[in-house]
Protein backbone atom coordinates (compact mmCIF):
# COMPACT_ATOMS: atom_id res chain seq x y z
CA UNK A 1 0.00 0.00 0.00
CA UNK A 2 1.55 3.24 -1.17
CA UNK A 3 0.47 6.51 0.35
CA UNK A 4 0.47 9.95 -1.16
CA UNK A 5 3.35 12.19 -0.12
CA UNK A 6 4.71 15.61 -1.06
CA UNK A 7 6.16 15.53 -4.55
CA UNK A 8 9.61 16.37 -3.20
CA UNK A 9 9.60 13.62 -0.55
CA UNK A 10 11.02 10.24 -1.56
CA UNK A 11 12.44 7.45 0.59
CA UNK A 12 15.09 4.77 0.23
CA UNK A 13 13.97 1.69 -1.64
CA UNK A 14 15.26 -1.87 -1.48
CA UNK A 15 17.96 -0.98 -4.01
CA UNK A 16 19.66 2.29 -4.87
CA UNK A 17 16.63 4.11 -6.29
CA UNK A 18 14.49 6.52 -4.28
CA UNK A 19 10.80 5.62 -4.10
CA UNK A 20 7.41 7.03 -3.18
CA UNK A 21 6.97 6.41 0.57
CA UNK A 22 4.75 3.68 1.96
CA UNK A 23 3.79 5.88 4.88
CA UNK A 24 2.42 9.42 4.40
CA UNK A 25 4.70 12.27 5.39
CA UNK A 26 4.02 13.93 8.74
CA UNK A 27 2.01 17.11 8.24
CA UNK A 28 2.39 20.37 10.13
CA UNK A 29 -1.03 20.06 11.75
CA UNK A 30 -0.36 16.48 12.81
CA UNK A 31 3.03 17.41 14.25
CA UNK A 32 1.52 20.31 16.21
CA UNK A 33 -1.15 18.06 17.74
CA UNK A 34 1.36 15.40 18.78
CA UNK A 35 4.03 17.79 20.06
CA UNK A 36 1.38 19.38 22.28
CA UNK A 37 1.16 16.05 24.16
CA UNK A 38 4.75 16.53 25.41
CA UNK A 39 4.84 19.52 27.81
CA UNK A 40 8.63 20.03 27.70
CA UNK A 41 8.58 20.35 23.92
CA UNK A 42 6.77 23.67 23.82
CA UNK A 43 4.68 24.77 20.84
CA UNK A 44 5.43 23.81 17.24
CA UNK A 45 6.81 26.66 15.14
CA UNK A 46 7.98 24.87 11.99
CA UNK A 47 8.45 21.47 10.41
CA UNK A 48 11.74 20.80 8.60
CA UNK A 49 13.11 17.84 6.65
CA UNK A 50 11.33 14.52 6.22
CA UNK A 51 13.49 11.45 6.80
CA UNK A 52 14.14 9.26 3.73
CA UNK A 53 14.05 6.05 5.77
CA UNK A 54 11.27 3.79 4.55
CA UNK A 55 9.77 1.83 7.46
CA UNK A 56 8.23 4.77 9.35
CA UNK A 57 7.64 8.49 8.89
CA UNK A 58 9.85 11.00 10.68
CA UNK A 59 10.57 14.70 10.55
CA UNK A 60 12.73 17.31 12.21
CA UNK A 61 10.48 19.81 13.96
CA UNK A 62 11.23 23.14 15.59
CA UNK A 63 9.32 24.41 18.60
CA UNK A 64 9.52 27.22 21.11
CA UNK A 65 11.86 24.94 23.11
CA UNK A 66 14.28 23.91 20.35
CA UNK A 67 14.65 21.20 17.70
CA UNK A 68 13.13 17.73 18.01
CA UNK A 69 12.85 14.54 15.98
CA UNK A 70 9.28 13.31 15.65
CA UNK A 71 8.82 9.70 14.53
CA UNK A 72 5.56 7.98 13.62
CA UNK A 73 4.90 4.23 13.26
CA UNK A 74 1.84 2.32 12.18
CA UNK A 75 0.40 0.58 15.25
CA UNK A 76 0.88 -2.86 13.64
CA UNK A 77 4.59 -2.16 13.43
CA UNK A 78 5.19 -0.49 16.80
CA UNK A 79 2.71 -0.11 19.64
CA UNK A 80 3.21 2.27 22.53
CA UNK A 81 4.20 -0.76 24.61
CA UNK A 82 6.68 -1.93 21.97
CA UNK A 83 8.30 1.50 21.86
CA UNK A 84 8.54 1.54 25.66
CA UNK A 85 10.81 -1.53 25.49
CA UNK A 86 13.45 0.23 23.41
CA UNK A 87 12.99 3.49 25.32
CA UNK A 88 13.84 1.68 28.57
CA UNK A 89 17.09 0.49 27.01
CA UNK A 90 17.92 4.01 25.77
CA UNK A 91 17.25 5.42 29.25
CA UNK A 92 19.56 2.82 30.80
CA UNK A 93 22.34 3.73 28.36
CA UNK A 94 21.88 7.43 29.07
CA UNK A 95 22.22 6.77 32.80
CA UNK A 96 25.46 4.90 32.02
CA UNK A 97 26.88 7.96 30.20
CA UNK A 98 26.32 6.69 26.64
CA UNK A 99 25.29 9.60 24.41
CA UNK A 100 21.84 8.75 23.09
CA UNK A 101 18.85 10.94 22.16
CA UNK A 102 16.77 12.35 24.99
CA UNK A 103 13.26 10.91 24.74
CA UNK A 104 10.48 13.22 25.89
CA UNK A 105 7.60 12.16 28.11
CA UNK A 106 3.96 13.14 28.29
CA UNK A 107 2.43 14.67 31.39
CA UNK A 108 1.62 11.19 32.70
CA UNK A 109 5.16 9.90 32.10
CA UNK A 110 4.61 7.94 28.89
CA UNK A 111 7.41 8.06 26.29
CA UNK A 112 5.12 7.31 23.34
CA UNK A 113 1.56 8.23 22.40
CA UNK A 114 -1.10 6.60 20.26
CA UNK A 115 -3.36 8.59 17.96
CA UNK A 116 -5.66 7.03 15.37
CA UNK A 117 -3.74 4.15 13.77
CA UNK A 118 -0.33 5.58 14.71
CA UNK A 119 2.21 5.45 17.52
CA UNK A 120 4.49 8.48 18.02
CA UNK A 121 7.76 9.17 19.82
CA UNK A 122 9.55 12.49 20.24
CA UNK A 123 13.31 12.88 20.73
CA UNK A 124 15.24 16.04 21.44
CA UNK A 125 17.67 16.70 18.60
CA UNK A 126 20.90 14.96 19.63
CA UNK A 127 24.38 16.49 19.49
CA UNK A 128 26.75 15.63 16.66
CA UNK A 129 27.11 16.02 12.92
CA UNK A 130 24.81 13.86 10.80
CA UNK A 131 27.43 13.07 8.16
CA UNK A 132 25.56 10.08 6.76
CA UNK A 133 22.03 11.51 6.89
CA UNK A 134 21.20 10.73 3.27
CA UNK A 135 23.23 7.51 3.01
CA UNK A 136 21.60 4.17 2.38
CA UNK A 137 21.92 1.67 5.23
CA UNK A 138 24.28 -0.63 3.33
CA UNK A 139 26.85 1.98 2.41
CA UNK A 140 30.32 1.96 4.01
CA UNK A 141 32.05 4.29 6.42
CA UNK A 142 33.77 7.23 4.78
CA UNK A 143 37.08 6.09 6.23
CA UNK A 144 38.69 3.35 8.28
CA UNK A 145 39.11 5.97 11.00
CA UNK A 146 35.32 6.23 11.21
CA UNK A 147 35.06 2.45 11.36
CA UNK A 148 37.56 2.39 14.24
CA UNK A 149 35.62 5.10 16.09
CA UNK A 150 32.39 3.17 15.55
CA UNK A 151 34.01 0.09 17.09
CA UNK A 152 35.03 2.08 20.15
CA UNK A 153 31.47 3.40 20.55
CA UNK A 154 29.94 -0.05 20.09
CA UNK A 155 32.13 -1.51 22.82
CA UNK A 156 31.19 1.30 25.19
CA UNK A 157 27.52 0.63 24.50
CA UNK A 158 28.00 -3.08 25.21
CA UNK A 159 29.78 -2.38 28.48
CA UNK A 160 26.92 -0.10 29.56
CA UNK A 161 24.33 -2.70 28.48
CA UNK A 162 25.70 -5.46 30.71
CA UNK A 163 23.62 -4.25 33.64
CA UNK A 164 20.37 -3.99 31.63
CA UNK A 165 18.43 -7.12 32.51
CA UNK A 166 15.13 -6.73 30.64
CA UNK A 167 13.90 -9.85 28.83
CA UNK A 168 13.84 -10.08 25.06
CA UNK A 169 11.24 -7.97 23.27
CA UNK A 170 7.72 -9.07 22.46
CA UNK A 171 7.17 -10.41 18.95
CA UNK A 172 6.81 -7.56 16.45
CA UNK A 173 7.96 -6.87 12.88
CA UNK A 174 11.38 -5.41 12.14
CA UNK A 175 13.18 -6.43 15.32
CA UNK A 176 16.51 -8.27 15.08
CA UNK A 177 15.51 -11.12 17.37
CA UNK A 178 17.83 -14.00 18.19
CA UNK A 179 15.93 -17.28 18.13
CA UNK A 180 17.14 -19.13 15.02
CA UNK A 181 20.94 -19.21 14.81
CA UNK A 182 21.37 -20.09 18.47
CA UNK A 183 18.85 -22.96 18.30
CA UNK A 184 20.13 -26.54 18.37
CA UNK A 185 18.13 -27.09 15.17
CA UNK A 186 18.14 -23.75 13.28
CA UNK A 187 15.93 -25.06 10.47
CA UNK A 188 13.25 -26.17 12.94
CA UNK A 189 13.50 -22.78 14.67
CA UNK A 190 13.11 -21.03 11.31
CA UNK A 191 10.07 -23.17 10.52
CA UNK A 192 8.51 -22.17 13.86
CA UNK A 193 9.32 -18.51 13.14
CA UNK A 194 7.55 -18.71 9.77
CA UNK A 195 4.58 -20.69 11.08
CA UNK A 196 3.90 -18.00 13.71
CA UNK A 197 3.49 -15.41 10.93
CA UNK A 198 0.66 -16.50 8.62
CA UNK A 199 1.15 -13.89 5.88
CA UNK A 200 4.83 -14.76 5.56
CA UNK A 201 4.03 -18.47 5.61
CA UNK A 202 1.59 -17.96 2.73
CA UNK A 203 4.17 -15.97 0.77
CA UNK A 204 6.87 -18.61 1.23
CA UNK A 205 4.58 -21.60 0.61
CA UNK A 206 5.24 -21.78 -3.19
CA UNK A 207 9.00 -21.49 -2.64
CA UNK A 208 11.49 -24.17 -1.67
CA UNK A 209 12.39 -22.14 1.37
CA UNK A 210 13.03 -25.07 3.73
CA UNK A 211 15.48 -26.58 1.26
CA UNK A 212 17.19 -23.24 0.65
CA UNK A 213 17.60 -22.49 4.36
CA UNK A 214 18.69 -26.06 5.06
CA UNK A 215 21.43 -25.75 2.47
CA UNK A 216 22.60 -22.43 3.92
CA UNK A 217 22.63 -23.72 7.48
CA UNK A 218 24.41 -26.90 6.39
CA UNK A 219 27.07 -25.08 4.38
CA UNK A 220 27.64 -22.08 6.65
CA UNK A 221 26.27 -22.82 10.11
CA UNK A 222 27.78 -26.09 11.24
CA UNK A 223 28.72 -25.87 14.93
CA UNK A 224 27.46 -22.30 15.26
CA UNK A 225 24.71 -22.98 17.86
CA UNK A 226 27.27 -24.49 20.24
CA UNK A 227 29.57 -21.51 19.79
CA UNK A 228 26.73 -19.08 20.49
CA UNK A 229 25.72 -21.03 23.60
CA UNK A 230 28.94 -19.83 25.22
CA UNK A 231 28.06 -16.16 24.68
CA UNK A 232 26.56 -14.04 27.47
CA UNK A 233 23.08 -12.67 26.58
CA UNK A 234 23.11 -8.90 26.14
CA UNK A 235 20.80 -6.18 24.94
CA UNK A 236 22.35 -4.85 21.72
CA UNK A 237 21.72 -2.18 19.08
CA UNK A 238 21.39 -4.58 16.10
CA UNK A 239 21.48 -1.89 13.41
CA UNK A 240 25.00 -0.52 13.76
CA UNK A 241 25.87 1.28 10.54
CA UNK A 242 27.24 4.75 9.73
CA UNK A 243 23.92 6.52 9.30
CA UNK A 244 22.80 5.60 12.84
CA UNK A 245 25.70 7.55 14.35
CA UNK A 246 26.30 11.27 14.84
CA UNK A 247 29.87 12.49 14.75
CA UNK A 248 32.10 14.87 16.72
CA UNK A 249 34.50 17.21 14.95
CA UNK A 250 37.46 15.03 16.01
CA UNK A 251 36.03 12.01 14.17
CA UNK A 252 34.71 10.17 17.22
CA UNK A 253 31.10 9.03 17.61
CA UNK A 254 29.13 11.74 19.43
CA UNK A 255 25.66 10.11 19.61
CA UNK A 256 24.13 6.72 18.87
CA UNK A 257 20.51 6.64 17.72
CA UNK A 258 17.78 4.51 16.09
CA UNK A 259 17.27 1.64 18.53
CA UNK A 260 14.27 0.28 16.64
CA UNK A 261 15.91 -3.14 16.11
CA UNK A 262 17.42 -3.41 19.60
CA UNK A 263 16.80 -6.66 21.45
CA UNK A 264 18.49 -9.20 23.69
CA UNK A 265 21.11 -11.00 21.56
CA UNK A 266 24.84 -11.09 22.44
CA UNK A 267 27.91 -8.93 21.82
CA UNK A 268 29.39 -10.99 18.97
CA UNK A 269 26.03 -10.99 17.18
CA UNK A 270 25.99 -7.18 17.30
CA UNK A 271 29.61 -6.96 16.13
CA UNK A 272 28.97 -9.33 13.24
CA UNK A 273 25.89 -7.29 12.29
CA UNK A 274 27.95 -4.09 12.33
CA UNK A 275 30.57 -5.61 10.03
CA UNK A 276 28.00 -7.17 7.71
CA UNK A 277 26.19 -3.84 7.31
CA UNK A 278 29.18 -1.58 6.85
CA UNK A 279 32.14 -3.54 5.43
CA UNK A 280 30.40 -5.18 2.45
CA UNK A 281 28.87 -3.00 -0.26
CA UNK A 282 25.81 -5.14 -0.81
CA UNK A 283 24.16 -2.68 -3.16
CA UNK A 284 26.95 -3.46 -5.67
CA UNK A 285 26.34 -7.21 -5.49
CA UNK A 286 25.57 -8.62 -8.91
CA UNK A 287 26.90 -5.54 -10.72
CA UNK A 288 29.98 -7.27 -12.12
CA UNK A 289 32.47 -6.66 -9.33
CA UNK A 290 31.38 -9.12 -6.62
CA UNK A 291 35.01 -9.96 -5.78
CA UNK A 292 35.69 -6.40 -4.62
CA UNK A 293 32.61 -5.44 -2.61
CA UNK A 294 34.12 -6.33 0.79
CA UNK A 295 36.57 -4.15 2.70
CA UNK A 296 38.45 -6.25 5.24
CA UNK A 297 40.32 -3.14 6.37
CA UNK A 298 37.06 -1.56 7.53
CA UNK A 299 36.10 -4.70 9.44
CA UNK A 300 39.52 -4.89 11.08
CA UNK A 301 39.39 -1.20 12.01
CA UNK A 302 36.01 -1.67 13.67
CA UNK A 303 37.28 -4.70 15.61
CA UNK A 304 40.46 -2.89 16.62
CA UNK A 305 38.44 0.04 17.92
CA UNK A 306 36.15 -2.29 19.84
CA UNK A 307 39.10 -4.08 21.42
CA UNK A 308 40.47 -0.84 22.88
CA UNK A 309 37.49 -0.91 25.28
CA UNK A 310 36.55 -4.60 25.46
CA UNK A 311 39.26 -7.02 24.24
CA UNK A 312 38.05 -9.91 22.11
CA UNK A 313 39.16 -13.47 22.73
CA UNK A 314 40.27 -15.89 20.05
CA UNK A 315 36.93 -17.66 20.49
CA UNK A 316 35.04 -14.37 20.06
CA UNK A 317 36.76 -13.67 16.74
CA UNK A 318 36.12 -17.19 15.48
CA UNK A 319 32.45 -16.89 16.42
CA UNK A 320 32.15 -13.52 14.67
CA UNK A 321 33.68 -14.98 11.51
CA UNK A 322 31.32 -17.96 11.63
CA UNK A 323 28.34 -15.67 12.27
CA UNK A 324 28.99 -13.21 9.45
CA UNK A 325 27.53 -15.31 6.60
CA UNK A 326 24.23 -15.89 8.45
CA UNK A 327 23.84 -13.01 10.89
CA UNK A 328 21.40 -11.27 8.55
CA UNK A 329 18.98 -14.20 8.25
CA UNK A 330 16.59 -13.46 11.09
CA UNK A 331 16.27 -9.78 10.24
CA UNK A 332 15.71 -10.69 6.58
CA UNK A 333 12.81 -12.86 7.72
CA UNK A 334 11.49 -9.98 9.82
CA UNK A 335 11.55 -7.78 6.71
CA UNK A 336 9.52 -10.39 4.84
CA UNK A 337 7.09 -10.41 7.78
CA UNK A 338 6.80 -6.61 7.40
CA UNK A 339 6.33 -6.69 3.63
CA UNK A 340 3.73 -9.47 3.79
CA UNK A 341 1.96 -8.89 7.09
CA UNK A 342 2.02 -5.10 7.43
CA UNK A 343 2.20 -3.41 4.01
CA UNK A 344 1.19 -6.14 1.49
CA UNK A 345 4.18 -5.59 -0.81
CA UNK A 346 5.03 -9.02 -2.28
CA UNK A 347 7.60 -7.61 -4.71
CA UNK A 348 9.70 -6.22 -1.85
CA UNK A 349 9.20 -9.44 0.10
CA UNK A 350 10.62 -11.34 -2.88
CA UNK A 351 13.64 -9.02 -2.97
CA UNK A 352 14.16 -9.55 0.76
CA UNK A 353 14.18 -13.32 0.27
CA UNK A 354 16.02 -13.67 -3.05
CA UNK A 355 18.55 -10.87 -2.91
CA UNK A 356 18.95 -10.14 0.79
CA UNK A 357 18.57 -13.42 2.66
CA UNK A 358 19.66 -15.94 0.01
CA UNK A 359 21.87 -13.65 -2.09
CA UNK A 360 23.99 -12.33 0.76
CA UNK A 361 24.54 -15.77 2.23
CA UNK A 362 25.42 -17.15 -1.21
CA UNK A 363 28.13 -14.50 -1.64
CA UNK A 364 29.77 -15.76 1.55
CA UNK A 365 30.37 -19.09 -0.23
CA UNK A 366 32.59 -17.41 -2.86
CA UNK A 367 36.37 -17.21 -2.88
CA UNK A 368 36.34 -13.45 -2.35
CA UNK A 369 34.28 -13.89 0.79
CA UNK A 370 36.63 -16.61 1.98
CA UNK A 371 39.58 -14.22 1.68
CA UNK A 372 37.62 -11.52 3.53
CA UNK A 373 36.75 -13.86 6.40
CA UNK A 374 40.26 -15.28 6.57
CA UNK A 375 41.76 -11.82 7.00
CA UNK A 376 39.49 -11.19 9.96
CA UNK A 377 40.06 -14.62 11.50
CA UNK A 378 43.82 -14.21 11.30
CA UNK A 379 43.92 -11.21 13.63
CA UNK A 380 44.53 -11.03 17.37
CA UNK A 381 42.42 -8.52 19.29
CA UNK A 382 43.89 -9.39 22.54
CA UNK A 383 42.50 -11.36 25.43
Amino acid sequence: MRAAAPVDHLVHGMGTAMETPTWPAITTGEAAAVVARFPAAGRLTALHWHSPRPFSAAALVHTTQGAFFLKRHHHSLRSVEGLAEEHAFIAHLANASVSVPEILSTADGATAVAWREWSYELHRRAPGRDLYRDSLSWTPFLSHAHAHAAGVALARLHVAARSFTAPERRRQPLVASFTILRAADPLAAAAAYVAARPAMAAFLAPRSWRRDLGQLFGALGEGLPAMLADQVPLWTHNDWHPSNLLWADNGSVRTVFDFGLADRTCAVHDIATAIERSAVQWLKLGQGADATIADAGAALALLAGYATIAPLSRSDITTIVRLLPLVHVEFALSEIDYFTGVVADPASAALAWDEYLVGHAAWFRTGAAGDFLQRIDGQDFGR
